[in-house]
């Protein structure tokens, strides 16, 4: 389940990073991707980016299931699939066919085209007695300069380290976490991390690095502000650690700030305007670039960029 960031209005600027103050909370923006109503951290007009996190979309629970999406195309950016109830089906142009559950992580790497589509499960092949329940994050990452135009790339894990904290277990998606490394691969300095909490937890945190948190499951208070599901947690660069208490689940993002400028519209992840252009009309016209995906969904059009000339194209 992934974007997009807009529905084809005007595309969205990452400025470079400038002086930011050392900790905000915002709601959650609704958005609708599909029939699905998501909560949208990341981007908001008021915060593009924390670190090379560019998109954090909160979904569910839902009794249909996590919300399926069919073949669409991606550039310049990783998706993070985390689920915490439900189950979902990856199939992409790079041939991979993956079902994930809650607890394993997909990660597809987009470099200079990717074709990809989430489905439902097919029923006969859920585990008996399991529930059409849907409910996790997807997330991008923006992709540097020196790997964005690369091929793309799938990856999952099955199993990703944890770190034991008084009074929480951490697992770590991505990145780096008191010595425990996932195995994703990372192309930034950033790091993605749950924390399940059984009370007050002190949870490290990488001085150099922005963060946000994101409540999953239920309110916590972070630093002893309540901070509830539908809402984001922006911390600035030069924390050791901050305490978060509660009895659900947190998602932390975070990163070294974000210095390059990025362009975001739909799916795509660029560096102007016209790279968004020529990747709107590959997909348009079914260039090689992004490949084919056999799916029971229907491959998705791209909504025409208003910036361009009539009869451009």
């Amino acid at each position: 389940m992934s974007g997009p960031v807009t529905s084809g209005g005007d595309p969205i600027e990452v400025p470079p990073v400038q002086d930011e103050p050392a900790f905000e909370v915002r709601d959650d923006r609704v958005a609708q991707v599909g029939t699905t109503e998501v909560r949208r951290a990341l981007p908001q007009r008021e915060r593009r980016t924390v670190g090379a996190w560019c998109f954090a979309d909160h979904f569910g629970p839902t009794a249909s299931g996590a919300p399926g999406i069919g073949p669409h195309p991606h550039i310049g950016l990783q998706t993070v699939t985390w689920l915490l109830e439900g189950e979902l089906l990856h199939r992409d142009s790079v041939g991979s066919e993956q079902l994930i559950r809650p607890g394993q992580l997909n990660l597809m790497t987009a470099g200079n085209g990717v074709t990809h589509a989430e489905e439902h499960p097919d029923p006969a092949e859920q585990d008996a007695g399991r529930a059409p329940v849907g409910h996790g994050v997807q997330l991008w990452v923006a992709q540097p300069a020196d790997t964005r135009s690369g091929a793309p790339a799938f990856e999952h894990h099955a199993e990703l380290p944890q770190v034991e904290l008084a009074g929480a277990t951490a697992t770590v998606l991505v990145g780096d976490l008191a010595g425990a490394r996932s195995p994703a691969r990372a192309d930034t300095a950033h790091v993605g991390f749950q924390v399940a909490l059984r009370g007050a937890a002190e949870v490290p945190l990488a001085e150099g690095f922005e963060h946000a948190v994101l409540p999953l499951d239920g309110p916590i208070t972070l630093d002893g502000r309540p901070l509830a599901v539908g809402q984001v947690a922006y911390l600035g660069p030069g924390r050791a650690a901050t305490t978060l208490d509660g009895g659900g689940r947190a998602l932390v993002l975070g990163g070294e700030p974000w210095e390059d400028r990025v362009v975001m519209w739909w799916n795509f992840v660029a560096r102007s305007q016209d790279e968004l252009a020529t990747a709107y009309r590959d997909w348009q016209g079914h260039h090689e670039r992004f490949g084919q995906v056999t799916s029971v969904l229907d491959r998705i059009p791209a909504p025409r960029p208003h910036w361009l000339p009539a009869g451009a194209g």
